[in-house]
């Protein structure tokens, strides 16, 4: 914990070995708090990353992201203060110190950003703040965190942490970051359980009070702040002996329309999440309609593979008996709407709902179950070339080059993968793997997920 600015997401990061929680010179980039993993000397522990605190503050961000803090200050067994080494005292480090050593909980200072042994002098200055165990550390560098996680473990309550391999250590070069930058990795370690779900679409559409509808909980900081989400937040919902993974996602917007570094970040953030989820929630407002950046959205989850549900959200406020008196929004001419601008989505199925009343948000759980299942549905290639003697091509446009089909078998799954052997080398033409998709889907479904078919010619000897 600490206030804005001092550190706090690049030390998490660090402690955690991954590049989780966005970094920048912007304040107040963090906002939600984000969970990790640290392993240290044999131990794991759960580490939480909250946003800058300034008590007291009335506007409506800085107070959500002192509330989400609160939660984690009553959940945690030992905090960590972090504070800025390179600047003087602050009244907001003086009053957090407070605030936290009143919490009756073990307090430790991280005086961060003391990267060499020349200004560590000026760690002395920060014992004003009444805190008894000072570490000096560098977050960027790795510095100084042994000591504290060493602390840390000292003054853990028995069987709140986990015994764990001792090699896996917190990553102490700036290279692991650096490594980890490009995976997109999930805030904990999952589980082949999990279903994984982003929650994706513009800002201001829902999302985030989707999530806290989904899970029951004030997880996602809610506004009518177009942005509000940064980071990728994530929760865990078990339900009907089946485990559930929602991550909320920051929104995507246009390239164009994308200034502030922070808000780049999140964007790269939100694709790199959807890509390691296996269910997208396309999540579309109602009372604006489907636009061209839904579109793109969309195209997203669907060139990475992802299975995807349609969320209509803010549907109570288009489809109810409206007061002027005129008639409610129609559902079906809706989708037709919808159909006509997202024709490479046609096989996700769509709800209407409002995550603000919870109206229709269990039909989330059942849709998303379904189309997981589909997603890891496999077909025997015994049952594939049955199948494909009942296929009538004559009907579909010709394949082009005299390239016919001579057996095809399926070689993965999440997303299934056909591969399809032809008489002579060459790709299929667009229009008659389109209606081969079509036959595929007729015959055994896979609703919610995209079909991949790959073609592989016969060699001329």
């Amino acid at each position: 914990m600490g206030r804005p600015n001092v550190g706090k997401s690049t030390l998490f990061n660090r402690l955690i070995g991954s590049r989780r929680s966005i970094v920048g010179d912007e304040p107040g980039i963090t906002r939600d708090r984000l969970y990790g993993k640290a392993r240290w000397n044999g131990r794991e522990v759960e580490v939480i990353d909250t946003g800058g605190i300034i008590p007291d503050e009335k506007e409506l961000i800085p107070a959500e992201i002192y509330r989400q803090a609160r939660v984690a200050l009553e959940q945690a067994d030992v905090i960590a203060m972090v504070v800025d080494g390179r600047t003087e005292l602050a009244s907001p480090d003086i009053d957090l110190a407070r605030l936290l050593i009143r919490s009756g909980k073990p307090v430790l200072l991280a005086v961060n950003k003391i990267d060499t042994p020349k200004i560590e002098s000026v760690v002395e200055d920060f014992r004003r703040l009444g805190i008894k165990d000072v570490f000096p550390v560098s977050a960027e560098h790795g510095n100084g965190l042994g000591e504290l996680l060493d602390a840390v473990l000292e003054r853990l309550p028995p069987g709140t942490d986990t015994e764990v391999a001792p090699e896996n250590t917190v990553a102490q070069s700036s290279d692991v970051l650096n490594q980890a930058e490009t995976q997109a990795e999930a805030p904990v370690r999952q589980e082949q359980t999990e279903t994984k779900i982003a929650i994706i679409g513009r800002p201001n559409v829902g999302k985030s009070t989707l999530l806290n509808q989904l899970t029951g909980t004030s997880r996602a900081i809610v506004s009518p702040i177009a942005g509000t989400t940064r980071d990728a937040v994530d929760e865990l919902v078990e339900r009907d002996q089946q485990r559930y993974r929602f991550i909320d996602t920051a929104g995507i917007r246009r390239k164009g329309k994308t200034k502030l570094m922070a808000e780049k970040l999140s964007v790269v953030m939100a694709r790199k999440h959807l890509e390691a989820a296996d269910v997208a929630l396309l999540v579309i407002d109602a009372t604006e309609g489907v636009t061209a950046l839904d579109a793109t959205i969309g195209g997203y989850a669907h060139e990475s593979g992802r299975s995807v549900v349609i969320v209509i959200n803010k549907w109570d406020l288009v489809g109810s008996r409206r007061q002027d008196g005129k008639p409610a929004a129609d559902q079906d001419l809706f989708e037709k709407q919808l159909r006509s601008v997202l024709k490479y989505l046609s096989y996700a199925p769509v709800l209407f709902i409002s995550a603000t009343s919870g109206k229709n948000v269990d039909r989330v759980f059942s849709a998303v179950e379904r189309v997981a299942q589909e997603r890891r549905k496999r077909i025997s290639t015994g049952e594939m070339n049955r199948f494909l003697k009942t296929v009538d091509f004559e009907r579909a446009s010709s394949p082009g080059y005299g390239i016919r089909i001579q057996y095809m078998t399926q070689a993965a799954v999440s997303p299934p993968t056909f591969i399809v052997f032809t008489n002579r080398a060459g790709k299929l033409h667009f229009s008659y793997q389109r209606f081969l998709e079509n036959q595929i889907r007729r015959a055994f479904g896979f609703e919610g997920t995209p079909i991949w078919i790959k073609t592989r010619g016969k060699e001329k000897k």
